[in-house]
């Protein structure tokens, strides 16, 4: 019984230092993330069922006689009976919140408990300034945590905002490794908060099966599946949406319209407050539009910066993204939908839902419906992907590129001078080719490592070849672009050429770049659909532009370049870490190579970049530190058969045998086999002097040293 009590505390102590936000008054903050499998739909090891947005033990006949179980006991997702695998921390979907405030220390303790997967924890918007072997990529800047190992990742927080943690390896973002990062500003709070995850579903598939059926093809009962597409034309890989959740949890919709009775997230407010939403957009490939029914949404942040307040009716937000977003409860005491709607066309209840509840409300589900959009009451929407939405529909786009940062934004390189250090860098996220079309940025299909890229660059033996890569070509190796310390970098995001077609939200690590400027194809003015890519680029290479794979890009007005553009927002540009690039467009995005290390920028649609649509940004190489002593290295083994193995040290930096701790050691034995000596000698000399030293054999003939006093 004492065993099982200390077992119990053991384990209620680890829950609560995993879970428990940091005091404003605290230097360190130290949480512990234990990774492991687990299966939607269990309570313990009890199957359950949803209904009436509850859950019930599988063997429960008449509901309203029974006690349903604790929703925080099962990973409900969107109620499909048959469990689903899916890899979690702490056992939950999502994983606990990691809540702290700027400029703490932070410490995790990340433990690898799955049977056969690595795993890595990337801290998605961090800059990690100072510490970029801690930013949580597999081969790039770190080794994979291997089962049963453990790493411990520290970092100081900053920038304050909305951010989230992930696995980066494979596809364990789809199958449920993430939970929020939220980081506060040093002040006391003004108005209550809330977080919003938003993910997209498949609880037949798994991230690996969804990636090969992209590859080989996606066949359901002798039939091809075809993916589907937005309002603009362009299409969604094929990751098949079958629910959307908010915090893990959603519901499963039939053809017909009804649903699985699947629990909700219920968002509890009081009637005249305020409230914040954090919004943190986790899913693997589908941007989602949010609304809340009766309520108009103040935006004021995104992706950890404030912006100049927007008031809308809805916003998108992409894989990646995050947004802020302010409501007051100044309607009716009631409850009222969440909403968060695909932006597929032409298919049905493709939707995340959530319960915004008021106190004093019944339990019953909301009956409200969404806005109706009107010409005498239209309906504002902020980053949508194309330029408008079509006549009829009477909704109105702001796009990312006309939000203005709340403050005054020191863009680089527009001080006096400096127009002459910005370099103008073109990269084309795209699925380029004729037989062979992979995801890659400027017809580079990236390979990842089979090392540590930043600890151990010497040893990187994937780089490109200039001669099998190139304009026109399509090659696979591991993409890396060098940028020089403290140089300004204007990066030209496209999505142009053959391989467009599909919107892609790029991330980039290391930085928060500025958003200068979007330009959007060329669309049909009846339809909405793109006609044309932006004619603003020359993609060179085939001068039929539907074909040619647009790899060496660059202004078609050969004046332009650097802060000679029109439309670039240098005053108050918005920043961001992600950003969507429409199909046919570019956005335009700069930032100043100041933080030494290697950074990975990818398209966040978890098929595309796990297909190679990625690049290194190895920055400043002259100036990054080295990683901590004993940091973990990594690399492929190559053995001939013909060499008689050895031990080889060159390829362990934290040797345990080295030779200075060689010595160290048997010095350190040494002094105390002496010292044991000197003892034993006095301790005899003693005797000789005070008594008489007498030895003989005991019964057993073992020796038996006494000593008898005189």
């Amino acid at each position: 019984m004492k065993t099982r009590s200390l077992i119990l505390m053991y384990l209620i102590g680890c829950l609560t230092r995993a879970v428990t936000p940091c005091l404003i008054t605290d230097d360190t903050c130290e949480f512990w993330l234990e990774i492991q499998f687990r299966m939607t739909m269990m309570n313990d090891r009890v199957a359950v069922y949803p209904a009436n947005g509850l859950l019930y033990s599988f063997d429960v006949m008449n509901i309203t006689e029974a006690t349903p179980v604790d929703l925080s006991n099962v990973i409900s997702a969107d109620g499909w009976e048959k469990p689903r695998l899916v890899i979690v921390a702490n056992g939950t979907m999502p994983g606990p919140p990691i809540e702290v405030f700027e400029g703490q220390n932070v410490i995790v303790h990340v433990k690898n408990l799955l049977h056969s997967d690595s795993v890595t924890i990337h801290w998605h918007g961090l800059h990690q300034r100072e510490t970029p072997w801690m930013d949580g990529v597999a081969f790039v800047t770190q080794c994979p945590i291997s089962p049963g190992e453990s790493f411990t990742y520290r970092f100081k927080a900053d920038p304050s905002g909305t951010f989230w943690y992930h696995s980066h390896i494979g596809s364990q973002l789809s199958m449920g490794l993430l939970g929020p990062l939220i980081v506060r500003e040093k002040v006391p709070p003004s108005i209550e908060e809330f977080t919003m995850m938003l993910q997209d579903w498949n609880h037949d598939f798994d991230g690996d099966m969804i990636h090969l059926k992209m590859l080989l093809g996606n066949y359901e009962n002798r039939r091809k599946i075809s993916p589907t597409g937005s309002l603009e034309g362009g299409l969604f890989s094929m990751f098949p949406f079958q629910s959307g959740l908010i915090n893990g949890r959603g519901r499963f919709f039939n053809a017909n319209g009804t649903h699985n009775e699947a629990p909700l997230t219920i968002y509890t407010v009081k009637e005249s407050k305020s409230y914040r939403f954090r919004v943190i957009g986790a899913g693997s490939l589908y941007p989602f539009r949010v609304s809340i029914d009766e309520h108009t949404i103040k935006l004021v942040e995104t992706d950890g910066y404030t912006i100049q307040p927007v008031f809308v009716e809805s916003f998108i937000i992409n894989p990646g993204e995050r947004y802020d977003f302010e409501i007051t409860a100044n309607q009716s005491i009631a409850s009222y939908w969440i909403r968060a709607q695909t932006l597929e066309i032409n298919v049905q209840n493709h939707i995340a839902l959530a319960i915004l509840k008021y106190e004093g409300a019944t339990d019953q589900e909301p009956t409200t419906t969404k806005k109706t959009c009107s010409n005498s009451d239209r309906c504002l929407v902020v980053n949508c992907p194309f330029s408008y939405y079509p006549d009829g529909t009477f909704t109105d786009c702001k796009q990312i590129g006309d939000l203005k940062s709340l403050y005054d934004s020191s863009t680089p390189g527009t001080n006096s001078g400096d127009s002459e250090n910005i370099n103008d860098i073109f990269l084309n996220f795209a699925f380029p080719g004729t037989t062979w079309t992979p995801a890659s940025v400027n017809g580079i299909q990236f390979q990842t490592p089979t090392v540590s890229a930043l600890t151990q660059p010497q040893e990187v033996n994937t780089i490109c070849d200039p001669t099998e890569c190139g304009e026109e070509k399509v090659c696979k190796c591991t993409y890396t672009l060098n940028l020089e310390d403290n140089k300004v970098y204007q990066m030209v995001f496209l999505n142009m050429g053959g391989g467009r077609g599909w919107a892609h939200p790029i991330h980039m690590h290391g930085h928060s770049f500025h958003v200068l400027k979007i330009g959007f194809p060329n669309y049909d003015q009846l339809t909405g659909k793109v006609g044309s890519d932006n004619l603003d680029i020359d993609c060179h290479g085939n001068p039929n532009r539907t074909q040619s794979f647009c790899n060496s890009a660059s202004w078609a007005n050969k004046t332009w370049g650097g802060n000679n553009i029109p439309g670039l927002e240098l005053k108050s540009p918005v920043k961001k870490d992600t950003i969507i690039v429409p199909t046919g467009g570019y956005a335009v995005v700069r930032i100043q190579a100041d933080n030494p290390g290697v950074w990975f920028m990818h398209c966040h649609i978890e098929l595309h970049s796990s297909d190679g649509m990625a690049v290194m940004l190895n920055e400043s190489f002259s100036n990054q530190k080295p990683s901590p002593a004993g940091f973990p290295r990594c690399g492929s083994f190559n053995y001939d058969g013909k060499t008689a193995p050895q031990y080889d040290k060159r390829n362990r930096s934290d040797d345990v045998y080295d030779k200075k701790l060689f010595w160290i050691v048997v010095g350190s034995l040494i002094g105390v086999i002496i010292v044991i000596s000197s003892v034993a000698y006095w301790k005899l000399r003693r005797v000789k002097l005070h008594g008489k030293s007498v030895m003989r054999t005991t019964e057993g003939g073992h020796l038996n040293l006494s000593f008898r006093a005189n």
